[in-house]
């Protein structure tokens, strides 16, 4: 089997975790690496992922990327460029993202849809987003666990991380909104679960033939019971230490699909929530009813070392499905299985 020439699309904590994947991937050649930032750029890829020298060296000039001629481009940076990504397709590279844009084409604004439609058909090239959360976790799964109903009342999709060990200050209290008084919360963030994760339960809905009549996302709060310190810094009693989001589809006036993320710093909180250990609890309302747990085997302390590779190893081992399938954005239900080779 022909290996398949990819390009690695930035390299941070998700990128680094799919560049190892491609160099060590035995159906897979690194044919490049673009960073965003000058302080890479020239640099070996294994530098930029803690393996041997591959003698492919990182660029941020775009145009040295186009010009690569690559089957596929694992596309992972912070924000979606749609320009970027349109001149990737119409070059003929596919692309294979982490970004959650391209889950539902039916839910982007018409105008971008048909930019990238147009730039595959163009390219002869297919686009896909995935990854563990959204993506593996609200739709790969799901799509199996409904193979064996022929009636489905409501599933939901608990998401459960422990925040406690996280040694990132500005991200848990300045941007998540941990550690300040519940009264000060900004509740309007919760509002972004439904552009997170609408289109990808919109996607599991029209797969099962079920398609919703309105996404809706709501949250809420719960407070430390008492002081404590976390990795990130102290929490002070009666701040905000853990946070619920909860989207839901509706269809035919009733909740169909639900995903309700709830992350924590201490479990020592003012509410009565069954807060799991970091990881997953699936529940099936069906004919066939299941209850499934799913959790991260890894100490808590490792968890920053191994989640990466939760979102970033299922867009490396869905390279060759992608370069395989017809020109268009292509979500999960149109694709083939994607099946891992580990040899």
């Amino acid at each position: 089997m022909t290996a398949l020439r990819v390009v690695q699309w930035a390299t941070g904590n998700i990128g680094a975790r799919s560049l190892r994947g491609v160099i060590e991937h035995p159906e897979l050649t690194l044919a490049g690496v673009y960073v965003t930032s000058a302080a890479k750029a020239g640099k070996d890829a294994g530098d930029l992922c803690g393996l041997p020298a591959t003698g492919v060296t990182a660029t941020n000039d775009v145009d040295q990327i186009l010009a690569l001629n690559a089957d596929c481009v694992l596309y992972m940076p912070a924000a979606c460029n749609l320009d970027e990504v349109c001149a990737l397709l119409a070059s003929g590279a596919n692309v294979v993202t982490t970004r959650g844009e391209f889950h539902h084409p039916a839910s982007m604004d018409p105008e971008a849809r048909a930019a990238v439609e147009n730039a595959c058909q163009a390219g002869g090239t297919s686009i896909h987003s995935t990854g563990s959360s959204p993506g593996f976790i609200s739709e790969a799964l799901p799509i199996a666990l409904a193979s064996i109903q022929r009636r489905l009342d409501l599933l939901t999709i608990n998401e459960f991380a422990d925040l406690s060990k996280r040694d990132s200050p500005d991200l848990l209290f300045n941007i998540m909104g941990f550690g300040v008084p519940v009264a000060d919360f900004d509740v309007r963030r919760f509002g972004y679960g439904a552009i997170a994760y609408g289109p990808t339960l919109r996607h599991l809905a029209d797969a099962l033939g079920m398609p919703l009549d309105s996404v809706e996302s709501t949250g809420e709060l719960a407070a430390a019971r008492e002081s404590v310190r976390i990795a990130a810094g102290p929490l002070e009693k009666g701040a905000v230490a853990a946070q619920k989001m909860i989207v839901t589809g509706v269809r035919d006036g009733r909740p169909l699909l639900r995903f309700a993320a709830t992350w924590y710093c201490t479990d020592v909180v003012d509410q009565d929530w069954d807060l799991r250990a970091t990881g997953w609890h699936v529940v099936v309302d069906g004919d066939a009813p299941l209850d499934i747990d799913i959790r991260f085997a890894v100490p808590i302390e490792r968890m920053g070392d191994a989640s990466p590779g939760l979102t970033a190893n299922r867009a490396v081992n869905a390279v060759r499905v992608v370069c395989a399938a017809p020109a268009g954005i292509q979500p999960t239900a149109a694709l083939p299985q994607i099946i891992a080779n580990l040899g």
